[in-house]
């Protein structure tokens, strides 16, 4: 296996692990402010970078069952959110292949 590098994101407002500061999302990748994390508030991105994912697991969420993997951030391995995989009911559909990061494990990179 090769080296991993980091990505690096240039934009006017970067939320990255609360952790180590790396770069993880771009403020205009933001779908919705509307979710609810383990921690609080949450965030719907469209693409998240510099992460890992998880094994898929079924969980039973306020709306619905979904598949979802756990993300971690690449450098630190610290659990930043989620990615969904498959929703199973109709109007969940639009989060297929998106990403939930914790308000409470980030910050405001730049």
């Amino acid at each position: 296996m090769g080296l991993a590098y980091n990505i690096y994101l240039s934009s006017s407002k970067i939320f990255g692990c609360k952790q180590c500061k790396t770069h993880l999302a771009d403020y205009n990748d933001i779908i919705s402010r509307n979710f609810r994390g383990q921690h609080g508030k949450a965030y719907l991105f469209s693409t998240v970078v510099n992460i890992t994912h998880g094994d898929p697991t079924e969980r039973n969420m306020t709306t619905g069952k979904h598949l979802v993997r756990d993300i971690n951030c690449r450098q630190c391995k610290e659990t930043v959110g989620w990615k969904y995989d498959k929703a199973y009911e109709t109007t969940e559909k639009y989060k297929e292949g998106k990403f939930i990061l914790e308000e409470e494990l980030l910050c405001v990179v730049c």
